[in-house]
Order: C-alpha cells, then structure tokens, then sequence
C-alpha cells in the first residue's frame, strides 16, 4: 500500500489541527504540506511501531520543530476559540488540541510529542488551568440527587465557577433560567418528579445559546443515533476529572463562553 493510501484518511484531520494549532488555515496546510514532503523525500520516516494516525501526527511536529514553528507568532486568529487557543503556551496547546480536538489518548499524544505520560498530562493540567482562568461563569446544576449534587457544585466552585442555582425537576431549571441566565448547563436526565432533564434543556436551549453537559446513570436515552445528539456526555458513577475536563472543552469551545451572567 502506498504511503498516500495509507494516509489519506488522516489528511482532513491533522489539516484541522494544523489550522487550530496556528489560527490560521493557510498557514496550517503549508506544514502540513511541508510534512508529506518531508515523508515523500525519506527527510522524515513513519514509525511503524505506530498507527498510520499517530504516525502522521508525529512526523507532522518532527516537520514543525526543525522548521522552528512558533504557534505564539500566527496570526490574529478568527473566532473566540482560536483567539483563546492563541494564548495557551505552545506546547500545553498541542497536547490539549491532540486530547480534546483530535480525541487522541494521553499516551497517543505523548507518543507524537515525543514526552512521556506524566509530561503530557502536566501539560494538558496546565492548558486547563489557562482555560479555567479565562472561561470563568455563572452554572446551572440540574440534578435530584442531593449528595450527587453537592459533588458537582464541589467540582464547579474548584474550577472557579459560579453555582447559579441547583434544580431538581425541569420547572424548577426553567425558573431558574427565567431569572438568570446560566454560562453552563450540567444536566441529569431522570429528575425527581419524573420530568425529564432532556426536556429542561430544550426548554433552556429555545431561550439560550449556552453549552450543555449531561451527566446521567442512562446515556442509552440520549445516545440514539437521531440529531441532535449531546456533544458533551458523562456515565454515572462519573470521575471528577472526567467533569472538569469536559467542563473546560465546553466553555472553550463554544463561541460565546467565558463571561459571567449579570
């Protein structure tokens, strides 16, 4: 099979990290340009002790540091995301682009980077950090679970958030928007009076462009195969890394986060 073939499925995607690594798409798919070059030449090999995927990646940053790419000199980047992805530090970007963007493993990215576990998740704990700072807002906790409740506002007030309010049936998150409009909606989907979470965040939804966050013991309920499907979904009994991590994917990559609800 021929080095092209075999990469070729993987080409549309190390474009889209190579835009988000840069902000910008021209500048983007000139490395990555410069990468199947560089693999076409024999300059950069493949490692076959990894998956064509990873391998690509991998020659990709081989290409971008002996170029002496700096992410920090790109160009004003367009969008809120890309703006914010502009002021994390370079290598703390990459890991974090190739965990939440590009749904790599921690050792997946280690591998392309060329550091060990632990460096990559101290770098991906230091872009969270960044993002955490930055996205800082007002939550909406919709959950009937008292002690499962109290867990998750933990979480939330860890990462420097507000708790606007904790609701338990769909009226209750419906008022509660009614008075305040959430930066971030955490959702259960059996609530105490038998409503349904899902129902609470449509309702939410038609008044609100707010990220959502289902944490629910039922995915099946909302893992249908029908659009729209959640992008952010967390199974019970949940780690309270796995929540903050998508807490900060959330924020960061939805247009209008990052400011508190007056």
């Amino acid at each position: 099979m021929s080095l092209l073939v075999r990469l070729a499925p993987h080409l549309p995607y190390v474009r889209r990290y190579a835009r988000a690594l840069t902000g910008d798409q021209v500048r983007g798919d000139a490395f990555v340009r410069q990468a199947l070059e560089a693999l076409a030449a024999g300059r950069v090999s493949l490692d076959h002790g990894l998956t064509p995927r990873v391998g690509l990646y991998r020659a990709f940053h081989e290409v971008w540091s002996a170029e002496g790419a700096d992410p920090g000199a790109a160009p004003a980047a367009e969008g809120a995301p890309a703006r914010r992805l502009m002021r994390i530090p370079p290598r703390s970007r990459q890991a974090f682009l190739l965990t939440a963007l590009e749904g790599f493993t921690p050792g997946e990215a280690g591998q392309i980077l060329g550091v060990d576990f632990a460096g990559v998740d101290g770098l991906i704990s230091e872009a969270q950090r960044e993002i955490d700072a930055e996205l800082a807002t007002s939550v909406l906790i919709i959950e009937d679970e008292p002690v499962i409740a109290a867990d998750i506002e933990g979480l939330v007030r860890e990462l420097g958030h507000d708790v606007l309010d904790i609701a338990a049936t769909r009226t209750e998150a419906v008022e509660a928007v009614r008075r305040q409009a959430p930066g971030l909606v955490l959702a259960d989907i059996q609530l105490a009076d038998g409503s349904s979470g899902i129902d609470a965040v449509k309702d939410i939804l038609g008044q609100l462009d707010v990220p959502v966050i289902f944490i629910t013991a039922f995915p099946e309920r909302l893992l249908t195969g029908e659009r729209p499907e959640p992008t952010f979904l967390i199974t019970k009994p949940f780690q309270p890394e796995t929540v903050k991590a998508a807490i900060g994917q959330a924020l960061f990559f939805h247009p209008g986060a990052g400011r508190k609800a007056a």
